[in-house]
């Protein structure tokens, strides 16, 4: 079998004690099944939690420790400490499938100019409207490929119609530690910035991004009322960080939004039954739309269920990211 180049694993962890062991046990399995050896570098983000003793009962790591400074720091301690001329960033939750390194390694083999790796991301939504829920967002912004799932490469001229984060994503390391320092964030705080989006905007400028359903993992997504209102008002702000100076059709879309989002906010204070009566046909109007896109029918439920409490909730933290901004901007 041809060498495969070396790999390092970087995952950044906070508070997962009950995911970690069983995202590090399916990944050492698929380099198994691929005889790829890799370096795997656990990056602790101040975990409060059985994290760190979970940890250490894990063979085959090695275990950075840091004060809480969010995931987009942990990624940039572990990519400093690497050693791999390629890296995976890998979320906690994410669970790999047992033969995606077979599939890379051949793809390395066999084309050796696909140097960057998105993974295809499988979620489980059995039970949980919250994934359900913006699985189905996703058949609508990324239907070009969830609609048919193929292999594919896409660059910035077509960034914002693929899938793509750092929850599963290869590069090579030296690329991965330019496109980590080429940006400045809009924010003064650090564990509020963008941890992908601008870092593989930057990437998708000097290489092709490839994407395969050969190359995949399992999201296992929040599935807790409490946590879905938490992320959406994390990405909310996060989003601002990510698409506030950079054109395309993310951005017109959610001004677009946020246009109708004060039009409805009007309506619901001036006239508060057309208001309501408004938001849910909206959202059975987004259900319809999901459905349609190729979202189960569990799924396009969801989506008219949750819609108008994600809304509110991504919009609260859209407003705190323009406000920490503007702060920012001022005090230039």
């Amino acid at each position: 079998m041809t060498s495969a180049p070396s790999l390092s694993i970087v995952i950044p962890v906070y508070n997962e004690p009950e995911w970690i062991g069983r995202s590090i046990g399916a990944l050492q399995t698929a380099l198994r099944n691929a005889d790829w050896p890799a370096e795997i570098v656990v990056v602790d983000d101040g975990s409060t939690d059985d994290t760190p003793k979970r940890l250490a009962e894990l063979d085959g790591i090695t275990v950075i420790s840091q004060c809480n400074g969010g995931r987009f720091a942990a990624r940039m301690a572990g990519l400093e400490a690497a050693h791999g001329e390629f890296v995976l960033l890998l979320d906690s939750r994410v669970i790999m499938e047992p033969d995606s390194f077979v599939y890379l390694r051949e793809q390395f083999a066999q084309h050796p100019d696909r140097l960057v790796w998105n993974g295809h991301i499988n979620t489980d939504t059995t039970g949980n409207p919250y994934a359900g829920f913006m699985t189905g967002l996703v058949t609508v912004g990324w239907r070009k490929y969830v609609a048919n799932p193929r292999l594919v490469s896409f660059g910035a001229d077509e960034f914002d119609s693929y899938p793509k984060g750092t929850g599963i994503f290869l590069a090579p390391r030296a690329t991965l530690l330019r496109a980590a320092t080429s940006f400045e964030s809009l924010y003064d705080d650090p564990k509020l910035a963008s941890d992908d989006t601008r870092m593989l905007r930057s990437i998708a400028d000097e290489h092709r991004i490839w994407l395969s359903p050969g190359f995949a993992a399992q999201y296992n997504s929040r599935d807790s009322l409490q946590k879905f209102v938490k992320h959406a008002y994390f990405r909310g702000t996060t989003f601002v960080d990510s698409y506030l100076d950079s054109p395309g059709p993310v951005r017109t879309a959610a001004a677009g939004a946020g246009v109708l989002g004060l039009v409805g906010l009007f309506v619901l204070a001036k006239f508060p039954k057309t208001g309501i009566l408004l938001g849910l046909g909206g959202s059975a109007a987004a259900g319809v739309v999901v459905r349609r896109m190729g979202a189960t029918r569990d799924q396009s439920f969801a989506v008219a269920k949750l819609l108008p409490l994600f809304a509110a909730v991504f919009g609260a933290g859209v407003v705190r990211g323009l406000l920490m901004a503007a702060k920012k901007a001022a005090g230039k």
